[in-house]
């Protein structure tokens, strides 16, 4: 009877799980209520099907490097194409190990872009000299466990919308012209009071992220102003939490 249960499982869990008994419809859907990071991204280490279900396309997008000539769905070998390809609400996942080019992204969407590594410094996206900045939001979105690194320019441009930045290092990177770069420009411009989008607002929030480089943390040049800043220094970094709001 045992091994009939065991040819009858081919995904290679185990076969009296109660949660096991659930189609995959109905597992995704309770994976979708996860955290992408850690909890989604630890369901897919318990077996070959919660992998499957829970790296599906319909839960996030990958960006990864490309070991062989396959096409996978819902894989792509750089950050612009997973954009390009993304819903509005979709997860994009950045694998750790490698390092990507992140040149004048604009994301019209609302995105939650995640590296896939224990650390910030895991996964790696880079912004050359001639680009004025790695990503430029223009919604919604959220951004956590990343380096982001610019030669000249911003790493992170807002300019519409709510951006949430947790646990990442954002990093200018030595130039003599430090004075004109900033790791996070802000352009963003509180809504004429007679706009029906009003009640959405504008907003930054910034949460443990590592700050190294340029001129000064942030520059606001719409009408949003830094408030309740607090910094903590730890042995070799400092650690900031603000937001940049309506004043």
């Amino acid at each position: 009877m045992a091994k009939r249960l065991r040819e009858a499982s081919p995904w290679g869990e185990s076969p009296g799980s109660p949660a096991n008994s659930l189609d995959d419809g109905c597992l995704m859907h309770i994976f979708s209520f996860l955290s992408p990071i850690p909890d989604r991204y630890n369901t897919a280490l318990v077996c070959h099907r919660w992998r499957y279900l829970a790296c599906h396309p319909r839960l996030w997008l990958r960006v990864e490097r490309p070991l062989r000539n396959v096409i996978e769905p819902g894989v792509y070998a750089n950050l612009e194409a997973a954009v390009s390809a993304a819903r509005p609400g979709d997860t994009i996942l950045i694998a750790a190990g490698s390092t990507y080019l992140a040149c004048n992204i604009q994301i019209k969407k609302p995105l939650c872009i995640i590296g896939g590594g224990e650390l910030p410094d895991d996964t790696v996206l880079t912004c050359s000299c001639g680009s004025e900045n790695a990503l430029e939001f223009l919604s919604t979105c959220k951004i956590a466990n990343l380096t982001i690194k610019a030669e000249l320019g911003c790493c992170l441009l807002h300019r519409s919308g709510k951006l949430t930045i947790e646990e990442c290092l954002l990093q200018c990177e030595e130039n003599p012209l430090d004075y004109l770069s900033f790791p996070i420009i802000s352009t963003a411009i509180e809504y004429n009071s007679l706009s029906p989008l009003k009640e959405q607002g504008h907003g930054l929030t910034v949460v443990r992220t590592r700050i190294e480089g340029g001129a000064k943390a942030i520059r606001t040049n719409g009408t949003l102003a830094l408030q309740r800043v607090r910094a903590i220094y730890a042995r070799s970094s400092v650690f900031f939490w603000f937001e940049v709001g309506e004043k």
